[in-house]
């Protein structure tokens, strides 16, 4: 059982680093954007994207989705 709690533990710890690792290159990718980076915006974007294989649903995940889209639109 506490094996199995420590487990949990180092999954939100990890998944929580992916949270804030998202919100840091939505912000970079919008960045560099505006200044004409676009692909490698997405590039950077689509990769941090990627690592995630559940909760879509959360507001951080939607906004990469849009900006992906966005970028990927030219």
């Amino acid at each position: 059982m506490l094996r199995a709690a420590f487990g949990v533990r180092s999954r939100s710890r990890t998944q929580g680093a992916k949270s804030w690792e998202l919100r840091a290159t939505i912000s970079l990718a919008q960045l560099l954007a505006s200044q004409g980076r676009r692909g490698d915006a997405r590039a950077m974007l689509a990769e941090i994207y990627n690592w995630f294989t559940e909760g879509f649903d959360t507001a951080d995940l939607k906004d990469a989705k849009t900006l992906l889209e966005e970028l990927g639109a030219n």
